[in-house]
């Protein structure tokens, strides 16, 4: 037994010899196999975020159906089908080449339309598609929007128009500015997940279009008070509603662009405490303004919430995202209510107060909450707000964003509206509001063998 075992040292020895030497190379493959397979999480959890905020856009066709009346919800439901569909192909064709193409002067990409930048036949041409597939998903967000606040009196054509070219060319412009290596970027604003890319661009589009369409036919009486207009469907609305909270754990967490980033669970908290807290803060502004806690109110409390909480969520703590979102919930009531009753301007659903008003306080949070801690287990970098010594460096820069994006989508906004306005026409027919979009525009009734009244 014992010569056996003496003559087997060789073997073993020659055996360890052949695995030291060899030991390298199983590493290696081992460490392949590891980045190979962190490529595909981080592929597949894009992916999976992207299909989320493809689904908000029910939940944005729901809200805006049962906040608006029942004889324009095809129209409504039209739009927003159109705009996903019309804006998917501008953003392929001009606007991803003009956010994430090769700088020029900080202000515009100049390659990549097309989607010429991926390549199936490699990893990273690879990774483009789905990287354009979460972008796009996005840029279909911000058109949406609009589609909002210009309910029940815009002509559909001149809805086409306005939804490729803010796809193709001014959404893409400010995601540059900030996501694309442009000026903002490099000098330092931190927008996660588009608290003013996606939302404060919606916001001050859809305001510029509602400025110049007009009001809806027995908003305002002569001496300019305002009359309510109920939507037809709370229901709705809030099935809407839940439908973008659950969309925005794909838009939040979703914008670290990989699964293999831990800090998914810490933004998936932010969101949802910002979202709760602005619905609380809401519901009992409301309560307090109206004397009931109106139901639209607290929903839009939620998106407020979510909105506000987007450009932060990387980047605070749970304790500053239920301050956030708190503070969202009561500026959407007092916005809404200002904007309709001081400004006149007549927006249906909200979506300048919730969008553009809130987005802007989301991305100036950052400056006054982040803390390092958080954003740098994020990637985002060691950088603290206000309130937690960061002193007025990072607040100015968010400041300056802020008010840049809002002078070009603004502008912009206003002179392509204004030439659809007077090429096309922007606005229905005084006939065709009060028969009903879904009728003079698409031929069709949304609750056929339902008797609709009136007050019109």
């Amino acid at each position: 037994m014992l010569v056996r075992m003496l003559n087997l040292v060789p073997k073993i020895l020659i055996l360890a010899t052949l695995m030291v030497m060899f030991s390298p190379f199983f590493a290696f493959a081992d460490e392949s196999t590891a980045a190979t397979n962190a490529v595909a999480i981080d592929t597949i959890w894009t992916l999976i975020s992207a299909f989320l905020v493809f689904f908000m856009q029910a939940g944005f066709a729901m809200l805006e159906t049962g906040f608006t009346r029942a004889k324009n919800a095809v129209n409504v439901l039209m739009k927003n089908l159109m705009d996903f569909s019309v804006g998917s192909i501008a953003f392929w064709m001009v606007g991803f080449g003009i956010m994430f193409g090769t700088d020029k002067l900080g202000l515009f990409g100049t390659s990549g339309f097309f989607l010429s930048s991926a390549n199936p036949s490699t990893s990273e041409g690879l990774w483009q598609f789905a990287y354009w597939m979460f972008q796009v998903v996005f840029a279909a967000t911000s058109v949406t929007i609009v589609s909002g606040a210009l309910a029940e009196r815009v002509k559909f054509h001149a809805y086409l128009v306005y939804s490729f070219v803010i796809c193709a060319l001014i959404y893409p412009v400010v995601g540059h500015w900030i996501w694309g290596g442009g000026w903002l970027g490099n000098r330092g604003i931190i927008d996660f997940a588009g608290s003013t890319i996606v939302h404060s661009v919606g916001g001050w589009a859809a305001l510029a279009g509602a400025i110049l369409i007009g009001p809806r036919l027995g908003k305002y009486n002569n001496d300019g008070t305002s009359n309510a207009i109920p939507g037809h469907n709370i229901p709705l609305a809030t099935l809407g509603t839940f439908i973008l909270w659950f969309g925005w754990f794909g838009f939040n967490p979703g914008s670290t662009l990989a699964g293999t980033n831990l800090s998914i669970a810490t933004i998936a908290v932010t969101t949802n405490l910002a979202a709760a807290a602005g619905f609380i803060t809401a519901m009992f502004t409301a309560w307090v303004r109206f004397g009931k806690p109106d139901t639209s109110m607290a929903l839009n409390g939620v998106l407020a919430g979510l909105v506000s909480i987007t450009a932060p969520c990387a980047s605070v703590s749970p304790f500053s995202a239920i301050i956030i979102g708190a503070v969202a919930g009561i500026l959407v009531v007092l916005s809404i209510e200002f904007i309709d009753k001081v400004l006149h301007i007549d927006d249906p659903v909200g979506a300048i107060s919730v969008h553009g008003v809130c987005g802007t306080w989301g991305t100036l949070s950052v400056g006054l909450f982040a803390q390092a801690v958080y954003g740098e287990a994020s990637g985002i970098g060691a950088i603290n707000g206000l309130f937690f010594g960061g002193g007025l460096s990072q607040l100015l820069t968010q400041l300056i964003g802020v008010f840049s994006v809002f002078a070009w989508v603004f502008g912009s906004a206003l002179v392509l509206f204004y030439i659809v306005k007077k090429t096309i026409g922007l606005r229905a027919s005084d006939e065709e509001q009060l028969k009903g979009l879904d009728i003079s525009e698409h031929g069709m009734e949304s609750y056929a063998g339902f008797q609709i009244f009136t007050t019109e």
